[in-house]
């Protein structure tokens, strides 16, 4: 996998104040999360003019792909919102357009690179978007787990399951290796396809949703679990843990979904009597195991739509999307609150600011190709490969 970036940046970099988002961590966070009271202010009027001229001029050129976890400054450009998975495929779906600007992060663009033809071209306005899980399994260390996995003399019964917040190379082994990806909402075929190929699955990167995937809909226990930790010797578990394990489980995490605690529920059912706590399967397996519904971000939206006036509900997912649905549907008399009581934001998602959205059209309506995301031929083939497996599930 490369990434081209084709036109040297001509502006001024976006102000730090708008890339952090916040000075104070959580020490109950799993791994360097900043939460902060808020965002920035919104970006200057003017630019939301420049983004609508910019737009227009380039008309079926392009694509505007926006992922729910966008802030609304930029939602707003978006032709078509979703999560990473079904933006990927929107964008495939519209082969007229010789331009798609993923409002999102780095794997999403590969993802969507993968699926769309080669005359098409993703853009990522701001190539620092990328994702604290995806980065937490490299094609490296997933290859020396397999050669830990063949050591143990386990490789051979071991089917690899990859979340779609993978990279594509991530997804390349997955497709060599006679694995699919799967996507939070489809995990549990996922993971019975899988395990109808072998008798263990590998699955990657995301610890808490092959967790809770394998125990809350699978039936499997949690000692049929185990912890593959890339930063130790031999992912710190020895031949017999893995030859007795079922569910090997990558050390990763959202940075954000894994923040939400067992306290963050209780905390609001005791703030609000009769609240629905509804949160995203990437949350802890107490935090899920606490709440009352428990799905992807698809899911929570559709539950919230169909929720009767007047009911309370508490969500744990990003914080952008939380909000953009309790303004929603607030007219409908839904309470709606996040999760937790310090507000926290992906921090990586909201470096896709309205100042780098309006470089970016301007520059392709200027005839200039810029932080363009591609994936090589032979990664594309095997994360293809790895696609359409999961495209063909039941």
């Amino acid at each position: 996998m490369t990434t081209a970036q084709t036109q040297e940046l001509d502006v001024q970099p976006t102000p730090l104040a708008l890339l952090l988002l916040g000075r104070e961590a959580d020490p109950r966070s799993e791994r360097g999360v900043e939460c902060p009271g808020d965002l920035p202010s919104p970006s200057d009027p003017n630019l939301v003019e420049r983004a609508r001229a910019a737009k227009e001029k380039l008309g079926s050129k392009v694509f505007v792909l926006g992922h729910h976890y966008q802030r609304d400054e930029v939602i707003q450009f978006a032709d078509v919102t979703g999560d990473s998975f079904k933006l990927a495929r929107d964008a495939a779906a519209r082969p007229e357009a010789e331009y798609i600007v993923f409002c999102g992060v780095h794997f999403m663009a590969e993802s969507a690179d993968i699926l769309t033809s080669d005359d098409q071209k993703v853009v990522l306005p701001d190539l620092a978007a990328g994702c604290s899980m995806a980065d937490m399994a490299t094609a490296e260390q997933v290859a020396e787990c397999w050669d830990v996995l063949t050591e143990a003399g386990v490789a051979e019964q071991v089917v690899p399951v990859s979340y779609m917040n993978s990279s594509a190379d991530i997804k390349a082994f997955t497709g060599k290796h006679g694995g699919t990806i799967c996507t939070s909402s489809n995990a549990e075929k996922a993971l019975n396809w899988a395990f109808e190929q072998g008798e263990k699955v590998l699955f990657l990167p995301d610890q808490h949703l092959g967790r809770n995937t394998a125990v809350r809909d699978l039936g499997m226990s949690l000692d049929d679990c185990v912890l593959y930790n890339p930063h130790k010797p031999n992912g710190g578990l020895t031949a017999e843990q893995l030859r007795n394990a079922k569910m090997i489980l990558w050390r990763g995490h959202c940075s954000v979904h894994g923040r939400f605690s067992l306290e963050s529920v209780e905390d609001v059912r005791a703030r609000i009597p009769g609240v629905n706590v509804l949160v995203h399967p990437e949350c802890k397996h107490e935090v899920v195991s606490a709440a009352d519904y428990v799905g992807s971000t698809e899911y929570i939206i559709k539950a919230l739509e169909a929720a009767p006036a007047g009911s309370k509900w508490a969500i744990g997912t990003e914080l952008n999307l939380v909000r953009r649905l309790a303004n929603r549907f607030a007219p409908e008399g839904k309470e709606i609150v996040f999760l937790d009581k310090t507000v926290c934001f992906c921090s990586t998602m909201n470096r896709i600011d309205l100042p780098h959205l309006v470089w970016t059209l301007e520059s392709l309506a200027e005839g200039n190709l810029v932080n363009r995301i591609e994936v090589d031929r032979e990664t594309e083939q095997f994360a293809k490969l790895a696609l359409e497996r999961m495209l063909a599930l039941p």
